[in-house]
């Protein structure tokens, strides 16, 4: 294996990706660094320190935030809401479509420009993505829409312009701040540059959103325990476990690891200092007296209170945790509490599993071993089932080929040309030996003879394209193409999209492709005796006849990549 010359470290700037760079900078002494965290001033201060530390290493500074598009990356993320054209540019990332959410990211950028070999990844995305205020901002949205009905409800078109005009903006805030969207879009883009870059390994640090703690845990966002900010935080975190457990079942791409700390991490320093609030110095505040009334104001006017100075204390910098008392800090430590675990361990197991060490500490290792795979029986049983829905089938003289409710929609479009071409011709030698337009008026012919098949084919949102290809015999609805509409536009360009991903397609065009697949499937065959059990591959059809399910499945492995790899 290739020493990896390249890494970029994600929140390198921060309390443990700080100590991963130094521990990859003394161990593994590659050519270059890249240390990427949210802002400018933090990435700079640590690299003053790193290069003269580590001279022999180039190290690379890049910040901004990588959970929005390059354009966005320095922006507050508050002010991004308050506009909205930026609002709209938000949800066309997060919904639209991934070729250009990814051409966007600067995430994907930022890969795409250094190509390094291994990425830590040490930003706290379960907190990054939860702490987006989505409780406060669906009470809001709720309490908007109350004022909506009152205000319908009584006529009042004076007061529904500006009622209008603060619930779009709630509303967009509230569907570009969802926490599942946004962690499924930032995985999508990140292992796609991965892969187009030949990234070779991909160590997360997450979270347990706890400290390791259960739904007992005192230590919360409010007075509910737990908070609903730190159990979205928890089920963000572990979220991303599940994720990255499939990417790591992916051929193709890196090899995927998560260490995940069960305790508070801590800490960077000991200090007496301003305390500050996003980064903003809190102030001491001259108290008033005032009577308790049947009303409380919670947050009153600054200006009317005498200001001191800067609240200042004795204390210890835990990084992105905060910063914390001394009381705060050992209670939080005690044992039994959080406790605490230092980020020069966590730095330690890191450099050790980028090195292929089984530390014993990998969560994506840990899940992958826990698993139950398929069995021995369940193999033998699914012939017991095939068998006897053959039976059923051959007594009712029905078609059990697919319903259209497992996924993706041309899984029932291949399944039902396959059974066509299975009830015409049955081997890939016949179909083989007849021309496309001949399948193509012989399978018509049959579909419309076939009342019984037609219809049911039709009834579960699958049409079936004639050979001419001027006209669709349809039911009621139409699964492809997927729209919230009741109507779309039609051009030849869609129209052959639709074709391919969900219609049952009758033109001649198709059925040279299908000659093109059963052509690479026949000449798999001819290695069956001659080299034994090597000779059996995913390429490989076994199958005499068409089977639908295994020619589906050939299609799904060798032409998708669609296969398990574990």
């Amino acid at each position: 294996m290739k020493p990896d010359r390249c890494i970029l470290v994600l929140g390198g700037a921060g309390l443990v990706g700080a100590q991963i760079v130094r521990a990859i900078a003394r161990e593994m002494e590659p050519a270059r660094i890249i240390v990427a965290s949210l802002y400018r001033g933090e990435v700079r201060e640590f690299l003053h320190d790193a290069r003269r530390e580590f001279c022999n290493v180039e190290f690379i500074g890049a910040w901004g935030d990588v959970f929005v598009r390059d354009e966005f990356k320095e922006e507050n993320r508050r002010r991004l809401l308050q506009t909205r054209a930026r609002r709209n540019a938000l949800y066309q990332d997060l919904f639209g479509p991934i070729d250009d959410a990814y051409d966007r990211s600067g995430l994907a950028q930022l890969i795409r420009q250094y190509k390094p070999d291994v990425i830590v990844d040490c930003i706290n995305t379960a907190t990054a993505i939860s702490y987006q205020d989505i409780d406060s901002l669906g009470k809001q949205t709720h309490d908007l829409l109350e004022q909506l009905n009152q205000i319908v409800d009584h006529q009042d078109l004076a007061g529904l312009e500006a009622l209008g005009r603060d619930l779009e903006q709630n509303v967009s805030s509230l569907l570009i701040s969802q926490s599942l969207p946004q962690l499924i879009r930032h995985v999508q883009v990140i292992h796609r540059a991965m892969g187009e870059c030949g990234t070779r390994l991909y160590l997360k640090v997450g979270t347990t959103g706890t400290g390791g703690m259960g739904l007992n845990i005192p230590y919360t966002h409010s007075e509910d325990r737990p908070s609903f900010k730190l159990m979205s935080k928890t089920a963000v975190g572990f979220a991303q476990t599940g994720l990255l457990f499939l990417m790591a079942r992916t051929p193709g791409g890196p090899l995927v690891k998560e260490l995940k700390p069960g305790a508070m991490i801590g800490y960077r320093r000991v200090d007496y200092k301003t305390v500050k609030l996003r980064g903003r110095p809190l102030f001491r505040y001259q108290s008033q007296e005032q009577p308790i009334g049947d009303r409380l104001l919670l947050r009153g006017d600054e200006t009317t209170y005498e200001r001191l100075d800067k609240l200042q204390m004795a204390g210890v910098d835990t990084g992105e945790n905060g910063f914390f008392a001394r009381g705060e800090f050992e209670t939080i430590t005690h044992p039994d509490q959080m406790e605490f675990i230092t980020p020069e361990e966590i730095a330690q197991q890191a450099v050790l599993e980028i090195k292929g060490s089984n530390t014993g500490y990998d969560v994506i290792a840990g899940i992958d071993s826990s698993i139950l795979n398929p069995s021995f029986r369940a193999g033998v049983l699914r012939q017991t089932a095939l068998d006897k829905l053959a039976r059923i089938e051959e007594e009712t003289g029905s078609h059990s080929v697919a319903l259209g409710q497992l996924g993706p929609p041309q899984l029932s479009k291949l399944l039902y040309e396959a059974h066509l071409l299975k009830l015409t011709y049955g081997t890939l030698e016949a179909t083989l030996a007849t021309p496309p337009d001949e399948i193509a008026r012989t399978l018509y012919d049959y579909i419309r003879r076939d009342e019984n098949l037609r219809t049911t084919i039709t009834s579960i949102g699958l049409p079936i394209l004639t050979p001419g290809g001027d006209c669709l015999l349809r039911g009621p609805r139409i699964n492809i193409p997927e729209s919230i509409y009741r109507e779309v536009e039609a051009d030849d360009a869609r129209l052959n999209a639709w074709a391919a991903k969900g219609w049952v397609d009758l033109r001649p065009v198709n059925f040279r492709l299908w000659h093109d697949r059963f052509e690479r499937m026949l000449r798999t065959k001819h290695m069956l005796h001659t080299r034994g059990t090597s000779s059996v591959t995913m390429k490989t059809y076994l199958p005499e006849r068409i089977e639908i399910g295994a020619v589906v499945a050939w299609i799904f492995i060798n032409e998708d990549g669609g296969y398990r790899i574990k």
